[in-house]
């Protein structure tokens, strides 16, 4: 039975602040989030280490954060983004200590960690949840780095200052998505059974090293066991690029799942990454045979500019001119819609490119230009004009009917995408090219399906 989880008593700056993200990152950006396992949260009050895989950035914290509403969260985030004094006071605030590393701040920095090491143990006497990333840094993978120690010494050492009295539990998670840079897609978070380390206490005094070792490993493989893991990162790309074309949806209805579902599809991808990787170990020199084609495939995929639905599909010119004529019909909703909600779009155009070298950061600084950018100017200004000059329920109906107009102009753009890619598959220039990946594409499937039987 799950227990009832009643919200903390947050200061009104925390939980104005945590309504308003709450709204941008579920209301407008993610399209589903599905929480697992929150069950397996202990209740507020337990000394709680949050561990998880990192993959997003800002995002993996920002979704755990929004849904663990009833306890005083506290995170390790990289030094560099508190030196600026103004985001170092709000993001202290919000629960965030800076976490140097040698790889980033140098080895003179690593010093400064004690005064984080020191706050984030006080934060578990107090009963209060810490949640750290171990892997040190993100994946640009579905994959799961390896793990330091750091987190278990946090842990023990506030043991330690309970007087080895009360219980400190360290609990696996992880995140999912759908896809890491586009808005409108899915999320997962997934909380496992929590580890007690009160059963390690004593071992912990005598060997401490050894201890936290053989507990890290532990850990390292709960959360392994619940996110997507591709191992095989020499075909990384060819296993990726499988799993998400319709052979992956095909794979998961045949075997039981729901893919468009994402905890479900989640579980249809392990199984068939797992697969994959077994099959290569069987018979190494067919896959490389198969991953060579699928190479070749998505190549060409990118190079045409097209999607594998086409190929399921096979739209014709009566489908693009479907797409088309619906798209000229939408128009005028399009444009009531965009006007309003075009800088949620455009800002990100703008300084993606400029700003953000690191591709795991784009959804990152999506979400985070929307709260403190985009909203602010395409949502809140107006709110408060209409309410001043128009009155109440002029202002209610715009809050509204923003969400809506957002959804609405982002599909419109999906579809147009869609017409392009369909326009190209259609093209007669392009005819030839795209009957040889048919049959192309038609052998991948058929081996892919002989091998994995």
């Amino acid at each position: 039975m799950v227990k009832e989880r009643t919200p903390r008593d947050h200061s009104l700056f925390l939980k104005t602040f945590r309504t308003y993200l709450q709204y941008v990152n579920s209301g407008l950006y993610f399209r589903r989030e599905h929480i697992i396992g929150l069950e397996n949260v202990p209740i507020d009050g337990t000394p709680l280490v949050v561990v998880s895989n990192h993959q997003n950035c800002l995002n993996d914290p920002l979704c755990v954060c929004l849904k663990l509403t009833d306890r005083r969260m506290n995170f390790l985030a990289r030094a560099n983004v508190f030196n600026n004094p103004l985001f170092n006071k709000a993001l202290r605030a919000m629960g965030l200590l800076p976490a140097y590393r040698m790889s980033h701040e140098g080895f003179g920095a690593i010093n400064n960690n004690k005064s984080t090491i020191d706050a984030a143990g006080q934060a578990l006497t107090d009963g209060e949840t810490v949640m750290l990333y171990p892997e040190a840094d993100h994946q640009d993978k579905h994959w799961l780095g390896n793990f330091k120690i750091g987190y278990l010494r946090i842990a023990f050492e506030a043991a330690e200052r309970m007087n080895f009295e009360h219980d400190v539990m360290i609990l696996p998670s992880c995140n999912h998505y759908s896809n890491y840079f586009h808005a409108r897609t899915d999320m997962l978070i997934k909380f496992g059974e929590p580890i007690s380390l009160k059963p390690y206490y004593e071992r912990y005094q005598s060997a401490p090293r050894e201890t936290m070792v053989e507990i890290n490993g532990l850990v390292r493989s709960k959360i392994q066991e619940m996110m997507l893991h591709i191992e095989d990162l020499e075909h990384y790309d060819q296993i990726d690029f499988i799993r998400e074309s319709h052979y992956g949806k095909r794979y998961a209805i045949e075997h039981g799942f729901k893919p468009n579902y994402l905890p479900s599809r989640l579980r249809s991808d392990q199984r068939l990454v797992d697969e994959l990787q077994k099959a290569y170990t069987a018979n190494p020199e067919e896959m490389e045979e198969v991953y060579k084609d699928v190479k070749h495939l998505h190549q060409e995929y990118k190079s045409l500019g097209i999607r594998d639905w086409l190929f399921v599909h096979d739209t014709g010119w009566g489908g693009v001119a479907l797409r088309a004529l619906g798209l000229l019909i939408l128009l005028p909703l399009f444009m009531v819609s965009i006007i309003p909600t075009g800088l949620l779009f455009l800002i990100p155009k703008i300084f993606l490119k400029k700003l953000i070298k690191d591709q795991m950061f784009v959804s990152s600084f999506n979400v985070g230009a929307s709260a403190l950018i985009s909203v602010p100017i395409c949502l809140i200004i107006p709110l408060i004009i209409l309410w001043i000059t128009q009155g109440f329920w002029w202002a209610l109906g715009y809050f509204i009917a923003f969400p809506i107009m957002f959804i609405l102009a982002w599909n419109y753009m999906r579809l147009f995408q869609k017409f392009k890619g369909a326009f190209r598959y259609n093209t007669p220039q392009n005819k030839d090219r795209i009957a040889k990946l048919k049959e192309l594409r038609r052998s991948v499937h058929n081996r892919l399906d002989e091998i994995l039987k």
